[in-house]
């Protein structure tokens, strides 16, 4: 994340030595022009255009993003290639492993200097409760967007998809067994390597891994005290690991097993197979095949408000849609594409095959964010 001066906060530390310095209106653009209005604008049109949007982009002369690996459904080529369209603009990477909650408090620390994040990508419990924290904004693509995966005024909106799945290092460990998933997992052999993405109160990823858990053990989207009683059960058998899952953790065989979505698993699989030798296995949970769309959201205290909805409109082309897609991620405008022909249909044949998806309300996010909330660390630490 960013860096601020003068906490001894955790979140603070992981943030901005310079934080404390004074907001700086054009960044490192040599140009002055006034870029403020864009901190209101509710589209490009309304700027006065996109050109007019890039022209305030470049004066502004950087772009303070978070939360974005690089191999997280194919972010680095997605970074990179901002890059290359925009050169004036300079990408400013926080915390690339942090969760949606993560994000939210970095904004929080940093608030009024030019190190806070311009544009946060979170998971759909924590964009609901947080809608007081966006500015709102509709992309050029905004009506391509299924109007199910948006809020109405632009406050958020989905980007892409992926499918909840259990991914682990079969070389190690052989096949596991889901259909008696948690015997299986509490297994003495998976010894503090079995984990979610992160904390599911705090985190997406983990959120929906424990959901997929909770609806394969006869929850529902309503009943998760199934799920809540897997995870405390591999606690006790000592399987349980609440680390940070990282490409580190996996590779050097801490994590041996993880619930995660698709396009992350994609990538491990590969990297593990080129540089170990490694087959990382994938498979979906029977009765637990979870999508959910992360979503895009513009901080209202944005330091770099026009580079912020310039970012914004780059992620709603095609060019970006398609890097995802090939990042094993179901982009946002996929039916769009799919029906104009700009759809990457190689990389579209690669997505896994998902017999039964389940989907669930923004309503409902909120509903089990705020039960994780409260049960989560008070039964698993």
């Amino acid at each position: 994340m960013l860096r601020v001066c003068a906490s001894t906060a955790v979140v603070a530390m992981a943030v901005s030595l310079s934080a404390c310095s004074s907001p700086s209106q054009n960044g490192s653009g040599s140009d002055t022009a006034d870029t403020s209005k864009w901190a209101t604008a509710l589209s490009a049109e309304e700027g006065g255009g996109l050109a007019e949007l890039e022209k305030a982009a470049n004066a502004e002369g950087q772009l303070n993003v978070i939360a974005l690996p690089h191999n997280w459904s194919n972010y680095g080529e997605v970074i990179e290639g901002f890059k290359k369209k925009y050169p004036a603009i300079k990408i400013n990477e926080l915390n690339p492993n942090a969760s949606s909650a993560d994000e939210l408090k970095a904004a929080q620390t940093n608030k009024g200097t030019d190190k806070a994040p311009d544009v946060f990508d979170l998971g759909i419990g924590t964009a609901v409760i947080s809608t007081d924290k966006f500015a709102p904004y509709k992309v050029a693509a905004w009506d391509s967007i299924p109007d199910d995966v948006k809020e109405s005024s632009g406050l958020y909106y989905g980007d892409y998809t992926g499918v909840m799945t259990l991914g682990y290092n079969k070389t190690k460990y052989g096949t596991i067994d889901i259909s008696n998933l948690k015997t299986s997992l509490a297994d003495p052999k998976f010894k503090n390597t079995v984990a979610l993405n992160g904390k599911p109160s705090e985190a997406g990823s983990a959120a929906n891994g424990f959901l997929a858990v909770n609806l394969n053990q006869g929850g529902s989207i309503t009943h998760f005290q199934p799920g809540l009683d897997f995870f405390a059960a591999l606690k006790e058998a000592g399987t349980l690991t609440t680390i940070d899952v990282t490409d580190a953790t996996i590779d050097s065989g801490q994590t041996g097993v993880v619930f995660d979505w698709s396009y992350n698993q994609v990538s491990t699989q590969e990297r593990l197979k080129t540089q170990q030798n490694v087959e990382w296995t994938i498979v979906t949970l029977p009765h637990g095949e979870v999508e959910q769309y992360y979503n895009q959201a513009i901080s209202k205290d944005a330091p770099h408000p026009a580079a912020a909805r310039l970012w914004e409109e780059y992620l709603y082309t095609a060019d970006v849609q398609n890097a995802w897609l090939r990042g094993g991620a179901i982009p946002a405008l996929y039916a769009t594409m799919q029906k104009d022909g700009s759809l990457d249909q190689a990389a579209a044949e690669k997505l896994p095959a998902v017999s039964a998806p389940f989907n669930y309300t923004a309503s409902q996010a909120d509903a089990m964010t705020k039960w994780l909330a409260a049960h989560w660390d008070k039964t698993i630490g």
